[in-house]
């Protein structure tokens, strides 16, 4: 068997998980808060002020990488919803539900910023604009997953249920990205592209982009200690984690 294929094979199975999240997830959270660091203070002290929106555009290095990570983050969860559905794998339900208040975390801060950065350049908190709205609906959609999950005295049960229903609010994750294009909106274009020459700055685009790596080492951390948590709760009664617990302690 391919290495690759045998080590995912072997993180699915919980004990191994359990051990790979205890291992590595310092590293992330470590490596997030450290670049995090960096970022902030290239975007906010180094980066020069934006020649027309001056110095409130530095909300660009929270609301940016957050927006990008609630997108990001509902792919993942849906995937794992899938997963979950077609294989009935236990960790792939586990992901699934650890995904959700972490997805909703990032799209309340896009909103959030979003509204602060709107008003010195919009004039207004919130307009119906709509890449805006589709973001509102995102969350909504997170909220959704949260609560048809908790509805189930099953857990299992629960994570199916709603991940039914995150895979039909996938299609709302291209009309956030595209909605600037199909639409005429007041958000501003794509600034930042993977193929082509972006439009911003470099001074102001790399602590950008390494707001937007430690966002993601991030949620890899939460993904991590919150799955490990949630796995270790289901499976309690099992020796592997007796066994766990007293090397932990």
């Amino acid at each position: 068997m391919n290495p690759v294929w045998r080590w995912f094979h072997q993180l699915g199975s919980p004990p191994y998980f359990y051990r790979f999240a205890t291992r590595w997830m310092p590293w992330f959270g470590i490596s997030a808060l450290l670049l995090t660091v960096i970022g902030m203070y290239l975007g906010f002290v180094e980066a020069p002020a934006d020649y027309l929106q001056g110095d409130s555009f530095r909300i660009m290095y929270i609301h940016v990488p957050a927006a990008w990570m609630s997108m990001f983050i509902y792919g993942v969860m849906a995937l794992n919803g899938a997963i979950a559905l077609i294989w009935r794998i236990k960790l792939s339900e586990l992901l699934f539900l650890s995904c959700a208040p972490i997805g909703a975390m990032f799209t309340a801060i896009t909103l959030i910023t979003g509204m602060f950065w709107g008003k010195p350049t919009w004039g207004a908190y919130w307009v119906w604009d709509a890449r805006l709205t589709s973001e509102l609906v995102l969350l909504f959609l997170y909220f959704g997953v949260i609560g048809l999950a908790s509805a189930y005295d099953d857990l299992r049960q629960g994570a199916r249920a709603a991940a039914v229903l995150a895979l039909v609010g996938v299609v709302n994750v291209p009309i956030i990205h595209f909605s600037v294009k199909w639409w005429n909106t007041l958000h501003q274009g794509e600034t930042v592209r993977i193929m082509g020459k972006s439009s911003i700055d470099s001074s102001m685009l790399w602590p950008l982009l390494i707001m937007a790596l430690a966002t993601k080492l991030y949620f890899v951390f939460a993904l991590l200690l919150r799955t490990r948590s949630a796995l270790a709760e289901q499976e309690r009664g099992k020796q592997w984690v007796r066994e766990a617990m007293v090397e932990a302690a």
